[in-house]
């Protein structure tokens, strides 16, 4: 199921359930008031029957009359006093004496004398007492008398209303308390109360219908403005998967989560074009490394060759003095073949695991170094100031390129002259006294294999400074090469990661004193 189609269905689920719930409550507020309506009117009719009982029970013999006319059985219509035509009455009660005396006979219909309203339906009234129905609005229509009805008979209570049917009617029943012993039973047909509750059912239902599917319709073109953007998403997806063309871009439609995935996903392409341009510098990087190593590694194998070649040939035939020439030729070559090959292991190597790394004092390792050189070196005098420094770095890497920096800057200074090392602030300085490098191959000294036209007839690879540079680069440092006031060049390792040390702990300086001459 696709996402527009369950975006679809959810929006209209959750219209149809308020619909439902909202039909739900009109039908049972109307139906609630109908009923209520029902009820008053029972209650104002009962109030009325009441009223005359107690009209009835106020004038002499009352108690008599009001058996009399309930049909008590055993009860006589007692004398009533009073003029015979005008039916005047001396009693305390709007009944004359005339309608009194109707009553108590039984000829004019007590339940006539609280007859409904013209807005009210007639109905069904009867009086139960003692077991049994005394008299009943219509002889053909009897009222059914629960438990509960005949509790209120024999102990009192308030009044209740039930719903019954009889003969298919159905009839709202208010049984009342009526005197000692009786109840009125007043009853009203809910005919047309239930008419109108079907019609409501019916258009609510139709209501209901209606809304739901119109909750569908619009349902579905929401969800397709809303899957819009989502769609857009999904064919530059498939276009990038495609094509493999990282150009592409999806328009933002705001600042909702639409609009931020749309953003995140541009991001995402962003960040994939840069490592697929990564990828594709290191694969040429890689590419020209091994074409610049093919082509430096095929002349001195080329010269072994040859040599050997010559001494397999002419061995017996040369003296002993071209002998030991000729193997010390071999020897030196295969030596640079040797510098050659570790210097690219080297690059090869590329970034160090962080797992590697390790805080060292740089200025101890950089003391090292020196005294490394000047054994080796010993011609080159090499001057120092060390300040006391920290960094977390990979030591093995840290210290071959500091020794790489140390090996180019003996290599390019004459006998005699001094090389200066400094180290502050994160920053290491190497100065040379040397004929400095021309200004066209300052933006290439660190470049891999790159010897400037005055080093050329040097031994080395071309390898050392690209080394230097690529552990600047691992550190988040940088090395330049600049030319030196006087002549020569100085070389600047800054690494921003570094942090000083206080002054007390510098390096102790070697016996013969801090700017030494070895």
């Amino acid at each position: 199921m696709s996402f527009r189609r369950r975006l679809t269905i959810v929006a209209a689920a959750a219209v149809a359930i308020a619909i439902v719930l909202a039909s739900i409550l009109v039908y049972l507020l109307t139906s609630n008031q109908l009923h209520s309506q029902v009820d008053s009117q029972l209650r104002e009719r009962a109030h009325g029957a009441n009223r005359l009982l107690h009209l009835l029970e106020s004038v002499p013999n009352g108690t008599a009359v009001v058996d009399a006319a309930l049909g008590v059985p055993g009860a006589k219509a007692p004398h009533i006093a009073g003029s015979g035509a005008g039916g005047k009455a001396a009693q305390p009660s709007s009944l004359t004496a005339r309608q009194l005396r109707r009553l108590a006979t039984g000829r004019t219909n007590f339940f006539g004398r609280f007859a409904p309203g013209p807005d009210q339906v007639r109905g069904y009234q009867q009086v139960y007492a003692g077991g049994k129905v005394l008299l009943r609005s219509n002889s053909h229509f009897l009222l059914p008398v629960d438990g509960a009805t005949r509790k209120l008979a024999l102990h009192g209570g308030p009044s209740h209303f039930t719903d019954a049917r009889v003969r298919g009617l159905h009839l709202r029943v208010l049984s009342e308390p009526f005197g000692s012993g009786r109840v009125l039973q007043l009853a009203q047909p809910l005919t047309e109360v239930d008419s109108l509750l079907r019609r409501l059912r019916l258009i609510l239902v139709l209501l209901d219908v209606g809304g739901i599917a119109l909750a569908a319709l619009l349902g579905r073109i929401v969800a397709g403005a809303a899957v819009k953007p989502l769609r857009a998403l999904s064919r530059t997806t498939e276009h990038v998967a495609l094509t493999r063309d990282l150009s592409q871009r999806i328009e933002q439609p705001g600042s909702d989560e639409v609009g931020q995935l749309a953003a995140n996903f541009n991001a995402m392409l962003d960040a994939l074009g840069r490592s697929m341009d990564a990828l594709d510098a290191s694969v040429h990087a890689q590419r020209q490394l091994v074409a610049d190593a093919s082509h430096e590694l095929r002349t001195p194998i080329t010269s072994v060759r040859t040599n050997i070649e010559i001494l397999q040939a002419q061995g017996t035939q040369m003296s002993s003095s071209d002998q030991q020439q000729m193997f010390a030729e071999v020897v030196q070559q295969i030596e640079e073949l040797t510098m050659l090959m570790n210097d690219l292991i080297e690059l090869a190597r590329g970034d160090e695991p962080r797992a590697a790394s390790e805080e060292v004092r740089l200025d101890l390792l950089v003391e090292d170094v020196l005294e490394r050189t000047r054994r080796h070196s010993p011609s080159t005098p090499i001057e120092r100031d060390l300040a006391p420094t920290m960094i977390a770095c990979v030591p093995g890497r840290l210290e071959r390129a500091v020794a790489n920096l140390l090996d180019n800057a003996v290599k390019h200074s004459p006998p005699g002259a001094a090389v200066r090392v400094e180290l502050h602030g994160g920053e290491l300085t190497v100065r040379d006294h040397g004929g400095g490098i021309a200004e066209q191959d300052l933006p290439h000294v660190f470049d891999r294999f790159y010897r400037g036209a005055e080093a050329r007839g040097r031994p080395g690879s071309g390898l050392g400074l690209a080394i230097v540079r690529q552990v600047a680069d691992q550190l988040g440092g940088s090395i330049t090469a600049e030319p030196a006031p006087g002549g020569g060049t100085i070389m600047r390792l800054t690494l921003p990661t570094a942090d000083a040390l206080p002054e007390q702990e510098r390096a102790p300086a070697p016996s013969d004193a801090v700017r030494s001459t070895v």
